[in-house]
């Protein structure tokens, strides 16, 4: 049997308008909602901030939710399965807004529940549109493909939000509800439409892999172990997890940063967060260019972009901290410019690099692979946001100056970053065994190449 066909530019832009309709209800999820229980309700700023902490831990499940369509052989079911599983957990988010007015207990307890539905749909969805990109999207281009399905995705949370905040005015927990729903099955009948025919309606694990299908069935268990014993795959692990630790920790002190140190006000600092957002475009896009090709040449491999990324990065930030001790005088906006570029081009070339190493080792694994990453990802993405709040409280009551405290938060990240791009750099150091089938192996993990 011949593998799937890989995706033209017409296939991968379908594939980003999947991405959009996630970020779509995510995004209603985490801010839109977050908003309305610290404002409206006058709840405890900790609440929506566990809701969005739990949605990320519940991500550790992505393994798991990728080695169910390795099993199954096809990726749009669960990518489609996923979207309608995340759009039933934004309903019930709202729905559980509805109640906390009157019944909190009641109100927070459905929240919990919706915010695990939003995490697992968050999981299944976004690791198989990973791995469908990995398996069918020509190598030369995979940078854009990841650069065009990420701008996508920001382009559904522009959107969305844009659209929603018209439309919620004036604010009713029915309001919220109706519009909830309405964005989960537009994004449902999106996601339904721009998957069809993308896979064979009948595909067999030998079409996605090009092996021999494996004798009985592989305990998931086995089959983690399996991967982790991989050296590639398990380098790349503790990479995504510490690259993105550095990404995220800057989330939440960058606009107080501005504000306590350079006297930005509230819309100011709003602005310069959209500088940094614009800086990343830019950043996706160079990537994209210089992945696919200027004049029939290629720019730098993956690997490459990566390691610059994250060194870029860590050159920013370390302009960050020489900020915070010299002052007002500091070209702020540029470097936070600078800041988003490098990250940008980061970002883009670590998925490329993690579609390229999807399909490296043991076959019939990629699923488990790109959940693992995937879990990483999210734990550390969950972690940063925290890791970097905290660590700036701590710097100010142990130093008493904000600039100082800030400079030395933001040099440690940039310490982070440094170290990520090390990491970067060994990718390559120990090939991965491509194993041409797990029948003879199946439940004996491999050794250990590292």
């Amino acid at each position: 049997m011949t593998p799937p066909a890989m995706l033209g530019w017409f296939g991968i832009v379908r594939l980003g308008f999947v991405q959009a309709a996630l970020g779509a209800i995510v995004v209603i999820a985490t801010s839109t909602m977050n908003r309305v229980m610290v404002v409206e309700l006058a709840l405890p700023a900790m609440l929506p901030g566990a809701l969005v902490a739990l949605h990320y831990a519940v991500q550790i499940l992505r393994p798991r939710l990728g080695f169910g369509s390795d099993e199954g052989g096809r990726r749009t079911p669960w990518i489609v399965g996923g979207i309608a599983v995340l759009g039933l957990g934004g309903v019930l988010a709202a729905a559980g807004i509805g109640l906390m007015a009157g019944q909190p207990a009641a109100g927070i307890a459905l929240a919990v529940l919706a915010f695990v539905l939003i995490g697992i749909g968050v999981g299944a969805a976004g690791t198989s549109l990973l791995v469908l990109l990995a398996k069918q999207v020509d190598p030369g281009r995979r940078a854009a493909a990841a650069t065009i399905v990420w701008m996508m995705m920001i382009v559904g949370f522009v959107a969305t939000t844009v659209v929603v905040g018209k439309l919620l005015d004036p604010y009713t927990p029915q309001r919220l509800l109706a519009i909830t729903a309405a964005v989960a099955a537009a994004a449902l009948a999106i996601s339904l439409i721009a998957t069809l025919g993308l896979e064979p309606a009948k595909l067999e694990p030998t079409q996605l892999t090009g092996a021999e299908p494996p004798a009985g069935r592989t305990p998931f268990a086995t089959a983690l172990r399996e991967v982790w014993a991989e050296s590639r795959a398990r380098r790349f692990t503790i990479f995504v997890f510490v690259s993105m630790l550095a990404y995220s920790a800057q989330d939440l002190i960058l606009e107080p940063f501005a504000g306590s140190v350079f006297g930005y006000t509230p819309g100011a600092s709003t602005q310069l967060a959209g500088v940094q957002h614009g800086g990343v475009l830019v950043g996706m896009i160079l990537v994209a260019l210089a992945g696919t090709g200027w004049r029939g040449r290629r720019i730098g491999s993956l690997q490459q972009w990566t390691v610059g990324g994250c060194v870029a990065s860590c050159l920013a930030l370390a302009a960050l901290a020489c900020g915070g001790l010299v002052g007002a005088s500091w070209p702020l906006r540029d470097n936070v410019f600078a800041l988003g570029v490098a990250n940008g081009a980061f970002a883009v070339s670590a998925i490329g690099s993690m579609m390229s190493h999807a399909s490296e080792g043991r076959s019939g694994r990629e699923g488990v692979r790109m959940g693992l990453w995937g879990a990483a990802q999210a734990i550390a993405f969950g972690a940063g946001g925290f890791a970097g709040a905290a660590a700036s409280d701590l710097a100010r009551a142990a130093i008493g100056t904000d600039g100082p405290a800030y400079a030395l938060v933001f040099a440690a990240e940039a310490l982070m970053f440094l170290a990520a791009a090390r990491l970067a750099t060994r990718l390559t150091a120990a090939p991965a065994v491509r194993h041409p089938s797990t029948a003879s192996t199946a439940g004996a993990p491999l050794a250990s190449q590292a």
